[in-house]
């Protein structure tokens, strides 16, 4: 543990946004599979579950969490899933 007072201050605020960014990929992957999982039972709702995975991968892309070109390669994935 650092001795610094500016240190300890950036643990604390490093730690925090190490947890930030876990809680946000775990959303996007969370509406990623729930896409794929209607899709492959052939749900009704998977058109739903696609806007939402679209969505969720852009907002990732926009804040860092993915890189753009990662996010526009997921949502072609999932478009040719779609069809």
């Amino acid at each position: 543990m650092p001795q610094i007072k500016s240190a300890i201050k950036r643990v604390k605020t490093q730690d925090a946004a190490r947890k930030r960014r876990a809680a946000q990929m775990t959303e996007l992957r969370t509406a990623v599979k729930k896409f794929k999982t209607a899709q492959a039972a052939g749900a009704e709702n998977a058109s739903e579950l696609h806007v939402a995975a679209a969505r969720a991968l852009d907002k990732a892309a926009s804040k860092g969490l993915i890189h753009k070109n990662k996010a526009s390669r997921d949502k072609s994935r999932l478009a040719k899933l779609a069809k």
